[in-house]
């Protein structure tokens, strides 16, 4: 489906202070995310009648244009769509609900939400489990692959109010992660800047770079374990892939990690039944945008991550 004509949405006060691809994101549900990124980086987005970048954070009473774009055929994500076994997985481990936000124990190998050649993920889920929420909306994200915490909020006033949060470093996200082999004594703070780059074949890594956005994790080593130690990792700033490089850095890559570990190192433990990346969102903690109250919240670990512990015990 291709739009008559360009959009020109003025943005609210409920809206102000959200990022320009989120903005879109929201506008165009429907949109390949790598479509979205495309039309900004062209130009082909204006915000009172200026260029812009994803990141750009809109105010009260910017005019955003949104082009035509072209849709996939299949608009919609039918219950049909999900195995109505990952619909109610989803729906046993929400671990917080009220009319304001949810939080979610996300399993490892579901994508926070579709895209990149996936129809459906966590949040279209969500969705269709609540359909009589006007408006769903991730607060932050985690790699489909790590498991934990998710955060989303179901009013615009709370999300942008959790975006805040975000930008003051006022969540508190703690993991819980394995490292192969062990990790450095005293090495408590892990202090490097990271750079994203795009590789020859459209695909992306995450390095440790001098002209990178500064990245700080703190890891602390909770348990030796046979030829690893579980730690315990606290994050001050939330880039892509901060904890895989910076455990990467320290020679200490984590458990299961396809894209930065050693494949022959994360063959030898499948067959003790870890076959995804040990990466748990542990804890998140956050002020409630409307009761004001702290919130800590506790995703319990999976059976699988559980278990290889239980193996890996000394």
């Amino acid at each position: 489906m291709i739009p008559p004509k360009a959009q020109l949405i003025e943005v609210t006060e409920e809206d102000a202070g959200q990022r320009v691809d989120n903005f879109l994101m929201r506008h165009l549900r429907k949109a390949p995310r790598t479509l979205i990124y495309r039309i900004v980086r062209k130009g082909e987005v204006r915000v009172n009648k200026g260029r812009v970048q994803a990141s750009t954070r809109l105010k009260n009473g910017d005019v955003v244009r949104i082009p035509p774009v072209f849709m996939p055929e299949k608009d919609v994500v039918l219950e049909s769509d999900i195995p109505h076994s990952e619909m109610q997985r989803i729906e046993e481990h929400i671990l917080y609900e009220d009319k304001d936000l949810m939080v979610v124990n996300k399993p490892s190998g579901v994508a926070v939400h579709g895209g990149s050649g996936l129809s459906w993920g966590l949040i279209e889920m969500l969705r269709l489990l609540r359909p009589l929420a006007k408006r769903l909306e991730l607060v932050h994200r985690i790699d489909r692959d790590t498991s934990g915490c998710l955060l989303i909020a179901k009013k615009a006033s709370v999300l942008k109010n959790l975006h805040e949060q975000i930008r003051e470093d006022k969540l508190d996200k703690r993991y819980l992660a394995i490292v192969t082999g062990h990790w450095p004594k005293g090495m408590a703070k892990v202090d490097l800047p990271l750079r994203k780059d795009t590789l020859p074949d459209g695909g992306w890594n995450v390095c440790v770079a001098q002209n990178g956005k500064p990245a700080v994790s703190y890891f602390t080593v909770e348990r030796r374990l046979k030829g690893s130690d579980l730690v315990s990792v606290k994050l001050k700033t939330g880039r892509t892939h901060q904890i895989r490089v910076h455990a990467l850095s320290q020679g200490c890559a984590l458990l299961g990690d396809d894209k930065y570990g050693d494949r022959a190192v994360n063959k030898q433990y499948r067959p003790m039944g870890m076959k995804r990346l040990a990466l748990h969102a542990q804890f998140l903690g956050f002020t409630h945008p409307v009761t004001e109250q702290w919130m800590l919240m506790e995703a319990p670990l999976w059976p699988d991550f559980k278990h290889i512990i239980d193996v890996l015990a000394e």
